[in-house]
């Protein structure tokens, strides 16, 4: 029965989007608009943004220890620049001062101990735990190239980025240590390991221990704006993951405007984003975007995404501003929240990292009286689109460019389209390239040529403006399914399927038909097996629509 009424319920809603072109241009709701902290309104945002580069910058000298400064001259407030908790009762505050001397302590480990010098890359595969942050900033310190990686990676993957990388030191813990012996004779550039354990173990130093006798008494390098500063390898649809390049500028000046503007942060402010520590997300709203504000940042390591431990959190810590991909939004709404959960030092909701339905935001606002403002951007970019407070949100969209970046949509051969028309999201780079934007992929030359096309840069994927200036997400351009002759966004349609109430989660693909070209392929998961379906138990529950049956 639940198949009938969403394959009823589908249907309709593609012949819906089939006459009218652009798919997902849904009723648009009058939604309420919060006061921004950091500028008046959208206009005056996008008219006053200017943001001078200098020769030289290096964020843990130009903004960290500018911070230290204030704070120790009172004028700053008494909020910790960092505040960890693991949910057992450990609990870690620091200062911008304490931050400063523990990460010099941990420069010095990486310059005399592992003999590391400026431009050497360093692998980090750890989870939240305070050594990751302290490594982010370490690096900067040294002028050593970060390239952070999730702990989800396997032996096979961690081989291919340090021989893609060259590194010459990996940082990881006891979870990963044993896969990088397996491989590290396979890998001629690194000769140093540095693991974050209670233990010790053969071939490694012991960060813990080391960090015990180490000094704090470091010189930041002085590094040129424009020098690389970390490379982050990122998974596209085809092909072996790629390495992102970014600069000292690109993200530790470019994040100003995700941290001033969408964000809205200011040094009363607390904020917590749960993203992975191995993805751009956690650059973006864990490390620069708030300690450029001089915001505090929260961290609560979770061995896995646990609903109630989020909510929990939510209501007992004094946290502002949470950042959370869509999918955990849908989670949190899936597992019991309502009226009772007090979040009473909330105020600001952001989303990234995938587009989010409008039922979900409507739900959220339904359950907590706050809005979530989506953002769009990628790990090439700051943000590139997004909600802002005091405007209009329009759910559905991304909302209306940043003040980085001068957005358009664009044609097969480079030319604008006007609104309403779909084409390739482009980011004008000519005559003066966006500082906010990564340098190349490394290594690959023909694919960053590829990414631009007349004065523009492509982000890859497609959408659309309407007539108000808003920016929709279609789909990436390799994900378009191409249908008797009509073009369909697969996260229109998942869209379509998350309306039922019984739907927890869907997703979309093509499938090779010898008439139509393509077909859709999906999968949803019912409200009931949701759990068991996040988890990755073997009991999930799926049912399969057969795409023939629906046009």
């Amino acid at each position: 029965m639940i198949a009938l009424v969403a394959m009823k319920m589908f249907r309709a809603r593609c012949l819906q989007c089939l006459a009218i072109s652009g798919s997902v241009r849904a009723l648009h709701k009058d939604y309420r608009t919060a006061t921004p902290q950091n500028f008046s309104s959208y206009e005056s945002m996008k008219q006053d943004f200017k943001l001078e580069i200098p020769e030289y910058f290096n964020f843990a000298e130009d903004v960290l220890d500018q911070w230290t400064k204030m704070e120790k001259v009172g004028k700053r407030p008494s909020n910790p620049a960092f505040w960890w908790i693991n949910g057992k009762g450990e609990e870690m505050r620091w200062s911008f001062e304490e931050l400063g001397s523990l990460s010099r302590k941990f420069a010095n480990i990486l310059t005399e101990a592992c003999s590391l010098k400026r431009g050497d890359p360093v692998i980090v595969i750890l989870p939240k735990i305070p050594e990751w942050w302290l490594a982010n900033v370490a690096c900067l310190r040294t002028g050593t190239i970060l390239i952070p990686g999730t702990t989800q990676l396997t032996q096979k993957d961690i081989l291919y980025r340090l021989q893609s990388s060259k590194a010459k030191c990996i940082i990881t813990d006891d979870a990963l240590a044993p896969a990088v012996d397996a491989i590290a004779s396979k890998c001629e550039n690194l000769h140093s390991k540095l693991i974050v354990s209670q233990n010790s173990r053969e071939g490694w130093g012991n960060l813990k221990e080391m960090m015990k006798c180490a000094s704090d008494n470091h010189s930041c390098v002085k590094t040129k704006h424009n020098e690389m500063m970390a490379i982050y390898f990122t998974s596209g649809t085809t092909g072996q993951p790629k390495m992102i390049g970014h600069t000292h500028s690109s993200f530790g000046l470019g994040l100003y405007v995700n941290g001033r503007y969408w964000l809205d942060l200011t040094p009363l402010d607390v904020m917590w984003n749960t993203s992975d520590t191995g993805w751009a997300k956690s650059a973006w709203s864990s490390v620069f975007s708030p300690w450029i504000q001089g915001a505090c940042v929260f961290a609560h390591y979770l061995p896995r995404f646990e609903p109630n431990s989020i909510l929990q959190t939510l209501s007992e810590f004094p946290i502002t501003v949470f950042c959370s991909a869509p999918t955990a939004y849908r989670m949190l709404l899936q597992n019991g929240i309502k009226r009772s959960w007090k979040f009473r030092s909330l105020k600001h909701c952001v989303s990234a990292g995938e587009p989010i339905s409008p039922e979900v935001t409507e739900q959220w606002r339904s359950s907590t009286g706050l809005d979530i403002y989506e953002g769009y951007g990628q790990t090439e970019t700051v943000l590139i689109c997004g909600n802002f407070k005091g405007m209009k949100i329009k759910p559905g969209s991304m909302g209306k460019p940043s003040p980085a970046f001068d957005v358009k949509i664009l044609d097969e051969n480079g030319s604008v389209l006007p609104p309403g028309q779909e084409g390739d999201i482009g980011l004008q780079v000519l005559p003066k390239r966006p500082f906010g934007l990564f340098t190349h992929y490394v290594n690959n030359p023909s694919k960053t040529a590829s990414t631009q096309r007349g004065n523009y840069y492509l982000t890859g994927d497609r959408g659309y403006m309407d007539e108000d200036g808003y920016f929709w997400f279609v789909a990436r351009s390799d994900d378009i399914i191409l249908s008797s002759g009509y073009r369909i966004g697969p996260f229109e349609v998942e869209s379509a399927l998350m309306e039922h109430p019984a739907i927890a989660e869907s997703a979309v693909v093509s499938s090779p038909d010898p008439i139509r070209g393509e077909v859709k392929g999906f999968h949803f998961s019912e409200q009931r097996f949701q759990r068991n379906w996040w988890s990755g138990a073997d009991s999930e529950c799926y049912l399969h629509f057969l795409p023939s049956l629906l046009f």
